[in-house]
C-alpha cells in the first residue's frame, strides 16, 4: 500500500501510489504540537504554523497561495496534540511545485515582525471565536478538567496571554530546534512516483539537520472520584460533554474501543442517538468519539440540549453508559459496527487527502503504518467479550468527568452531580 524511505539525514519519504487518481495529496509533517510546549509557551506550535503561511524569504504571503492556487490546488495546514502539518492537493503533474512551495515555508519562513503582529490579532479572534461557540468551548472546559496540569489540558490555540507574550526570537528558535529533518516526514499519496517523490525531498531538504525528536511528559491517571464543572451560560441550550479515560496500547484493546464507540455514539444508529434523540427527542445531534493519543485514549460524548432538560438528558446518558458497561452489546450491533467500520475505513482510503493524513497520524503518531488488510482483520477479530471488558474498564465512577455550559440553579447542579456519582 505504501513505500518508505529515510534519508541520510533522517528525513522519512513516504508515498502510497493511486494510479487511477489526477491528483495528489501532499504533506509535509513535523512532530511538534500541543503536548510538547511549556504552559508559558502554550500555543507557540500554532502560531508558528500560522506564520509559515507569511512568506519565506523568496515568496510574499500572496505567492505562496498563487502558487498552489494558480494550478487549482488547495492548501491547508492543521496543529495537533502531537503533530503540526503542511499540506497541499493538487493535479498530479503540479507535484514538484507542491513540494518546493511547502519544503520552502518549512524551512525559508521569514517571520516578519509586521506580519507577526497582525498574526497575533488573527489567533486572538480564533480564541474569542471558540470561547463564543459553547460546544467548542464546552470541550476546552472537559480537556482542563480531565487533564489537569498537563499540556493535554491546555487549548493548542494558547491563551491572549501566552500567545501575546511569545516573541520573534522565541518562534525562530522554536522553527530551528524542531523543524529539523530528523523530526519531518514529507508524505505524498495519489499519482505519485516514489522515487520521484524521494529524491525531489532529499534534495529540498538536504541542508536540514537531523536534530532530536522532542519528548513530551505523559498524563498519569490518579482521579479517584467524579470531577463536575458547570460553567453558567448565556445560550438557550445546555451544552454537556462527558469524557472517561480509556488507557491500554495493545492493538485489539484500541480496536475494541473503536468499534464500543461506535455502537454507543458513532453514528445515527447508535444508542446515544436512538435513545436521546429519537425515543425522547432530547436534542438535534448527540454523539460519542474515540479518542486515541501515542500513549493514552479517551472517550468523549457531546450534546446540546434544552436548559431545561439538562438533568433528564445526563440522566439518560448516563443509563446508556450502565447498559454498555453492564450489559455489553448483542452480537448483531457488533456486526454491523464492524461493518460500519470496514466500510467507513476503505471509503476513507479512496480518497487522496484523506489517505494522505491516515498514513501521516498513523507513521507519526502511533509509529507504524499497518496495511490495509491487516486493519480489516484487526476489526474483524474483535469480540463482545472484548468490548464489554474494556467498556467495565472505561466507564467508572471515579473515572468520570462531566463539563457543561448551562443556565441552571443550584438544586439542578446538585442533582446532576449526585446522577454523575451512581456510575
Amino acid at each position: 500500500m505504501y513505500k518508505r524511505k529515510k534519508t541520510p539525514n533522517g528525513l522519512n519519504v513516504i508515498s502510497s501510489n493511486m494510479p487511477n487518481m489526477s491528483s495528489v495529496s501532499l504533506g509535509v509533517w513535523i512532530g511538534i504540537g500541543g503536548r510538547h510546549e511549556k504552559r508559558k509557551n502554550t500555543g507557540i506550535s500554532h502560531l508558528v504554523e500560522h506564520m509559515l503561511f507569511k512568506g519565506t524569504e523568496s515568496r510574499g504571503v500572496k505567492d505562496l497561495k498563487q502558487a498552489i492556487e494558480g494550478v487549482g490546488g488547495a492548501f491547508n495546514g492543521f496543529t495537533s496534540e502531537e503533530v503540526t502539518c503542511y499540506m497541499v492537493k493538487v493535479p498530479a503533474k503540479y507535484l514538484e511545485l507542491g513540494l518546493d512551495v511547502l519544503s520552502d515555508m518549512v524551512l525559508n519562513a521569514k517571520f516578519d515582525a509586521e506580519e507577526l503582529a497582525r498574526e497575533k490579532y488573527v489567533i486572538f479572534e480564533e480564541i474569542k471565536m471558540y470561547r463564543d461557540q459553547p460546544a467548542d468551548h464546552v470541550l476546552e472546559v472537559l480537556a482542563d478538567l480531565m487533564w489537569p496540569g498537563n499540556a493535554l489540558g491546555r487549548p493548542l490555540t494558547g491563551s491572549t496571554s501566552t500567545v501575546k507574550s511569545l516573541t520573534r526570537k522565541e518562534l525562530v528558535s522554536f522553527r530551528d530546534t524542531n523543524y529539523q529533518a530528523g523530526n519531518i516526514s514529507v508524505i505524498a499519496a495519489g499519482n505519485v512516483n516514489f522515487k520521484k517523490l524521494y529524491s525531489s525531498s532529499k534534495e529540498k531538504f538536504s541542508s536540514s539537520k537531523k536534530g532530536r525528536k522532542p519528548t513530551f511528559t505523559s498524563p498519569r491517571i490518579s482521579q479517584r472520584k467524579p470531577r463536575v464543572k458547570i460553567l453558567s451560560g448565556k445560550s438557550q441550550q445546555a451544552h454537556i460533554a462527558m469524557g472517561f479515560y480509556s488507557p491500554g496500547s495493545d492493538v485489539r484493546t484500541r480496536f475494541a474501543y473503536k468499534l464500543m464507540n461506535v455502537i454507543f455514539g458513532g453514528n445515527m444508529s447508535s444508542r446515544l442517538f436512538e435513545e436521546l434523540r429519537e425515543k425522547y427527542g432530547l436534542c438535534y445531534d448527540i454523539a460519542s468519539t474515540y479518542k486515541r493519543h501515542s500513549d493514552m485514549g479517551e472517550v468523549q460524548i457531546h450534546a446540546g440540549v434544552d436548559n431545561s432538560k439538562a438533568l433528564q438528558a445526563v440522566t439518560a446518558i448516563l443509563d446508556e453508559v450502565k447498559k454498555l458497561r453492564d450489559m455489553g452489546v448483542t452480537q448483531d450491533e457488533l456486526e454491523r459496527a464492524k461493518k460500519y467500520t470496514k466500510g467507513q475505513f476503505l471509503l476513507a482510503m479512496e480518497a487522496t487527502s484523506t489517505r494522505m493524513l491516515w498514513l501521516g497520524d498513523r507513521f507519526m503518531v502511533h509509529n507504524k503504518i499497518p496495511e490495509v488488510k491487516d486493519v480489516l482483520a484487526r476489526i474483524d477479530s474483535v469480540s463482545a467479550k472484548d468490548i464489554q471488558r474494556v467498556a467495565k474498564n472505561v466507564f467508572t465512577s471515579s473515572w468520570s468527568n462531566l463539563a457543561m455550559i448551562a443556565k441552571l440553579s443550584g438544586r439542578e447542579k446538585n442533582s446532576i452531580k449526585k446522577e454523575v456519582a451512581k456510575l
